[in-house]
């Protein structure tokens, strides 16, 4: 084991600095609990693994109370949606509520506020908070005061892409149903939108019920069209997707759905395509609508903070734009930020770890007068994991393409990540030792 080396000394902190995030998924669980362990004088948990032998730098530890606002009641594995719409065993895994999530409530200095921020003062530096639940009036609303915030609410994506509930009781009720009636699905059924999301909602659903006729419906003639990635690995993709059994139409848009009675006399849906084709189905998934950007609560673009398209602008450091007020406390990662790269929980989860160390060098900053050693954030090349039944392709631009078995276990473990993700962020630890 190295030698310690010790912090310096710090001018003695009156009151715990107060951290304000928003939204608990990846990026901000891992925001909120690298932070933590760096106040607590531990190595970050997200952090590059200690070289054997060298010395042990304690960091300067802060006081801190961490308050998380969320929209859900728990870490909901987002990634693992396809998986948790086609299997009720896995939907209850894929969902884990915050009372239950070891690294949340066992921890002194973070807390969990279930419900939704609906504006940010940067001037002041408070927030209107209102509970779930409630109807959003000047009574039901109350204001939370911080020293920094991490805007880490995500996007907006609509059903069958992740599920709306916002509690866990209501969402294995919501996923139930939706599994149940592609079980019962006599003539398939029917995913339109050949991006990530739809390759992998089919492949999963083909893999937990292969009797099940899965159809995916593409409008051009090569599948993640919307995302730069070399044709190989579109290729690949349309190749795992066949193989895993799915039909697939490409070069084909939906024209319209329409209720029909079959030769049965049951209920079934006609698929119609602007090529003048149909064919059967009990069940038609979107995967094609576009998503929205969380950031409601930060104003509108004239704020300076937002982008036309409501993203949120932010510098290497993670820091919102320095024209703005108090920008210097202000953090923004994940799916919301404008940053280069296909937006992914890996990338979500290495923001967090960012804006935990560059909010811990504030408050040395604060404490100290001492210069700030932020970590910037590069640009972020193209690259994709994607799962599709029993294997997955991945690209990385210094490996290329990979595809097979042992990449869907290298990536995806077997739970399409969960407990990969759970053990990266340490949820089940109250604390890293």
């Amino acid at each position: 084991m190295g030698s310690i080396v010790q912090a310096p000394a710090l001018t003695t902190q009156a009151m715990p600095f107060k951290v304000l995030v928003v939204g608990g998924s990846y990026g901000g669980l891992s925001a909120a609990l690298n932070l933590q362990d760096l106040c607590s004088g531990l190595a970050p948990r997200c952090g590059p693994k200690p070289v054997e032998g060298a010395p042990v730098i304690e960091t300067p530890q802060f006081n801190v109370d961490i308050t998380i606002v969320d929209e859900r009641d728990g870490f909901y594995h987002l990634i693992g949606s396809p998986l948790a719409l086609a299997d009720e065993d896995y939907a209850a895994k894929s969902w884990v509520r915050y009372e239950d999530v070891p690294a949340v409530s066992q921890s002194q200095n973070i807390r969990v506020l279930h419900g939704s921020v609906k504006s940010v003062d940067q001037t002041s530096k408070t927030a209107t908070y209102l509970p779930h639940g409630l109807v959003s009036s000047p009574e039901n609303t109350s204001t939370l005061s911080y020293d920094f915030l991490v805007a880490a609410a995500g996007l907006r994506r609509v059903w069958p892409v992740v599920p709306q509930s916002l509690r866990r009781k209501q969402f294995l009720f919501e996923a139930g149903d939706h599994i149940r009636a592609a079980t019962t699905a006599r003539h398939g059924v029917v995913v339109v939108g050949g991006g990530a999301v739809g390759i992998e909602m089919a492949a999963e659903l083909k893999l937990v019920q292969p009797q099940l006729k899965v159809t995916l419906v593409h409008s051009r003639d090569k599948l993640l069209s919307s995302e730069p990635l070399p044709d190989e690995v579109k290729d690949k993709s349309l190749e795992l997707l066949l193989e895993a059994g799915v039909g697939v139409r490409m070069s084909t848009r939906l024209d319209k759905t329409e209720e029909v009675v079959d030769e049965q006399g049951k209920k079934a849906v006609r698929v119609w395509f602007t090529d003048g084709e149909s064919i059967l189905a009990d069940q038609v998934s979107l995967a094609v609508s576009r998503s929205v950007p969380s950031t409601e609560f930060l104003g509108v673009n004239e704020t300076g903070v937002l982008d036309e398209e409501g993203y949120v602008k932010i510098q290497s450091s993670l820091a919102f734009p320095a024209e703005t007020p108090n920008w210097s406390d202000h953090f923004a990662i994940g799916d919301l930020v404008k940053w280069s790269g296909i937006k992914r929980c890996g990338g979500a989860m290495h923001m967090g770890f960012f804006a935990g160390n560059n909010i811990h060098q504030r408050m040395i900053e604060i404490a100290s007068g001492k210069e700030p050693a932020f970590l910037k954030l590069d640009e972020i090349p193209p690259m994709i994991g994607l799962a599709v039944g029993k294997k997955a392709v991945s690209y990385w631009p210094a490996t290329g393409v990979s595809a097979g078995e042992d990449v869907s276990q290298a990536f995806f473990g077997d739970d399409l990540g969960f407990t990969i993700c759970w053990n990266h962020l340490g949820l089940g630890n109250s604390q890293k030792l």
